[in-house]
């Protein structure tokens, strides 16, 4: 099957909040979001992303973001079953099969290791039902965009139309598909409607940079600017619960990047903030 490639682009965990002019960022932000930035890197133009493989960063993010959100929610040996499915879309990728005394589960192709997933996933769907049903639909939606690309659309068309974590995530990984695609203004439509929400569980400033690039793609040069610049704007006046600046995350910093090949002079008023060194300054 025929895949774009396209670069990892990082999640961001936790939304900023602002008061009295101060843009504050939770300790998961501050701790987290660098390692998995860390993580990404290795994969970089490696062309997957949550819609072909599942891949790295993108599912790295939003599983956390799934398991903070549900765990409780649920009967244990639910969350067990979707826990162990969900391994098993993360499963290593090796034509030589596992190295020897390695138990982890390995599979020679992503075809395989979807279908294998898949399986595990319906399984969670037959076996509990309910909202953990719920969200093994949708992480079976997105494994058949390795297997069978149409009705994995189809399947997150029909999840998107509701209103829980489960649909937002769903119109998120659709707006992907459209833009892949080449379908630039239903792409546009849906991020729009996620940017749009209190709370689109997907950190609004991936969602407005993902924005913005189709804005760029439909000749928007204006609009894109804007996003580009109000998201990095925004990350350089971060500060922490102390009142202290934070390092500005991979998606800020990227728009940073396109905004000044949009507009040089604007992207100067972006100053890179310069947090403290945790071991201090001596």
């Amino acid at each position: 099957m025929s895949r774009k490639k396209r670069r990892f682009e990082q999640l961001e965990a936790a939304a900023a909040t602002t008061e009295e002019k101060k843009t504050y960022v939770d300790p998961f932000q501050q701790q987290v979001i660098p390692k998995i930035e860390g993580f990404g890197k290795k994969f970089e133009g490696k062309g997957k992303t949550i819609l072909y493989g599942l891949g790295a960063v993108l599912v790295l993010v939003i599983i956390i973001v799934l398991f903070m959100r549900w765990n409780g929610r649920s009967n244990g040996a639910a969350q067990t079953a979707l826990g162990k499915a969900i391994e098993t879309s993360q499963a290593q990728i090796s034509a030589t099969g596992a190295q020897p005394g390695s138990t982890a589960k390995t599979f020679k192709t992503e075809k395989e290791r979807s279908d294998a997933a898949i399986a595990e996933f319906q399984k969670v769907v037959d076996t509990y039902g309910g909202s953990v049903g719920e969200k093994a639909k949708y992480f079976i939606a997105v494994n058949k965009l390795m297997s069978d690309r149409a009705a994995g659309i189809a399947d997150l068309e029909g999840i998107a139309t509701g209103s829980s974590d489960t649909a937002k995530l769903a119109k998120f990984a659709l707006a992907q598909t459209r833009a892949d695609d080449n379908k630039v203004d239903e792409a546009v439509t849906l991020y729009q409607e996620l940017a749009a929400m209190a709370d689109p569980i997907v950190a609004k400033d991936t969602i407005n940079f993902e924005l913005a690039k189709l804005y760029e793609k439909q000749g928007k040069k204006q609009e894109a600017a804007d996003v580009y610049f109000n998201i990095a704007k925004a990350a350089s006046e971060a500060k922490d619960l102390d009142g202290k600046p934070v390092r500005m995350t991979e998606t800020a910093t990227n728009a940073k990047e396109k905004l000044k090949q949009l507009d040089p002079e604007r992207a100067k008023q972006i100053v890179d903030p310069t947090p403290e060194s945790p071991f201090g300054n001596g």
